[in-house]
């Protein structure tokens, strides 16, 4: 289409404005060339009858807006949930919709029909997600979403180890049920609670997620959990990393017994007995960096009080060593600094409880004699002489894995305390609308998923979930009538932005 002049039988172009492959696109060509005749003083010279089809209802010539949505961030959700093979085994629109809500603004169910309508999409009734977490219950949501993300894992990064860790989530109830129950808090809280157990690849990507009563100690997760992830993928040959809490002499025959290898963070107070040979030949120096591979005992049996007579610390095996775990300590220097620091804002607290300018709590170091409170001196300088010390109790033989891979194997926790961390802020996965034990786990199904829709989204752009959402949330597809046409307008994609979008949307953006 082309704007021209004609004078005495010349005819001049004055613009080309394009080329029309749709009706629609015919429309807004000639609504943008009215615009341009006005600008060239032509505006009512001549009247365009091509008998084109028009909407009656609309005035000659309107143009307006009819809608907009989010449409680069909900592809890209979209895309990432096929991409992960979820939508192959679960149909359920209304699922991936609250999925795709928690992902950009985790809320209330009820408020989820808000979140999507802001994207431009249609949301469905209240009921219809309520019927929908009945579903995902009663259709094993869990067990497919969980096949999909092992599959995933294995194609990626591998299930050589696995990393587990529990966190608590708490509610703000009255009375307890045979869920909701108040047990050990870190934060010293008498709400009814649940414990929940996840267990991660090393990069963090969900694998499995259990609940339990709230009143259930840390240490009798693991096993279920473990147990039902083996049963599911019939899976044995693999390392399982877990922190201090879940050491017990029972927890870890069990794994033992299950031909599971294990790696679980050793406590600080088993040092001397284990390093006992260390400190005979060497006095309290250790260099930075320092590593001690040797063993532990597996109970309350202690070990030969005669091995200290050898410089050489004993390299375990199963067989030479059946009351033993092998155990691997490293001494750092800025960690003993920080157990310093740590050591000493404990002893000041003591102090000021002793010497009543702080309510009488529970504190390190405070001894009591009589009603009469004293500092423990010699409990503070045993601490204060262990500081930077870290050990690492395993079943894994050091011909088959050295003692750094011990420890950067465990350090490997940390992307689990991320998922944590995102499940309850990012995904706020608490469900304090929630009382039921069907609800609550249907509730856990959604966050599971999410969290793996999520890790999946930062693994694929190393973007934060809240930069991914704040920058592609803005990007809106607007839809316009021009002339009684529909036409959309995708949105302008540029910067880090379009960085982020290519990596989401293979293909979709040339030259990335």
């Amino acid at each position: 289409m082309q704007i021209v002049r004609k004078h005495r039988g010349k005819v001049t172009i004055l613009e080309h404005l394009g080329s029309a492959h749709s009706e629609a696109e015919l429309a807004a060509l000639l609504t943008a060339g009215e615009e341009k005749l006005a600008d060239y003083g032509a505006a009512e010279q001549l009247e365009l009858e091509l008998g084109l089809p028009a909407d009656t209802a609309a005035p000659p010539r309107a143009r307006t807006v009819v809608g907009s949505r989010s449409s680069i961030l909900i592809d890209a959700i979209t895309q990432s949930w096929k991409r992960l093979g979820f939508g192959e085994v679960v149909s359920d629109n209304a699922f991936f919709q609250l999925v795709l809500a928690r992902l950009v603004e985790p809320t209330s169910k009820a408020d989820s029909l808000r979140v999507l309508s802001e994207l431009g999409i249609e949301p469905p009734h209240h009921n219809t997600f309520l019927n929908c977490l009945v579903r995902a219950n009663e259709r094993d949501y869990r067990g497919n979403i969980a096949e999909k993300c092992y599959a995933h894992s294995v194609a990626t990064t591998g299930i050589s180890l696995l990393l587990y860790d529990v966190t608590t989530l708490y509610f703000e109830a009255e009375k307890e049920d045979a869920l909701r129950q108040v047990g050990y808090s870190k934060e010293r809280r008498v709400d009814p609670q649940i414990i929940v157990g996840l267990l991660v690849d090393r990069t963090g990507f969900p694998l499995e997620i259990g609940c339990f009563e709230g009143a259930k100690a840390e240490t009798h997760t693991i096993i279920p959990v473990i147990k039902a992830f083996q049963e599911r993928h019939q899976v044995t040959d693999m390392v399982v990393a877990a922190d201090a809490g879940m050491l017990s002499a029972k927890n870890l025959k069990e794994l033992d017994d299950a031909g599971l290898r294990f790696i679980v963070g050793s406590r600080q107070t088993k040092a001397p007995h284990d390093l006992a040979t260390h400190f005979r030949w060497n006095g309290e120096y250790t260099e930075d960096g320092q590593i001690i591979d040797t063993i532990t005992p597996k109970g309350v049996k202690r070990l030969d009080p005669d091995r200290v007579k050898k410089k050489r610390e004993p390299v375990w095996s199963a067989e030479e060593h059946p009351d033993a775990w092998r155990v691997v300590w490293q001494y750092r220097r800025k960690r003993a600094m920080r157990d310093e620091q740590t050591l000493n804002l404990q002893r000041n607290r003591a102090l000021a409880i002793i010497d009543g300018e702080k309510p009488a709590k529970k504190a390190r170091s405070v001894k009591v004699t009589d009603e009469e409170k004293a500092f423990d001196e010699k409990a503070y300088e045993r601490a204060m002489k262990l500081t930077g010390f870290k050990g690492y109790v395993t079943n894994i033989p050091a011909g088959t894995m050295s003692a750094a891979e011990v420890i950067s194997s465990y350090h490997d926790l940390s992307h689990v305390e991320q998922s944590f961390r995102m499940s309850k802020t990012d995904l706020r996965a608490r469900p304090i609308f929630h009382r039921t034990r069907d609800a609550i786990e249907a509730h856990l199904t959604l966050v599971f998923t999410s969290l793996a829709v999520s890790r999946f989204m930062q693994e694929a752009t190393g973007a934060s979930l809240k930069k991914i959402i704040t920058s592609l949330r803005p990007l809106r597809e607007f839809t316009g009538r021009v002339g009684g046409q529909d036409i959309t307008f995708d949105p302008e994609v540029t910067g880090e932005a379009r960085e982020i979008a290519a990596e989401l949307l293979p293909g979709r953006f040339p030259g990335h």
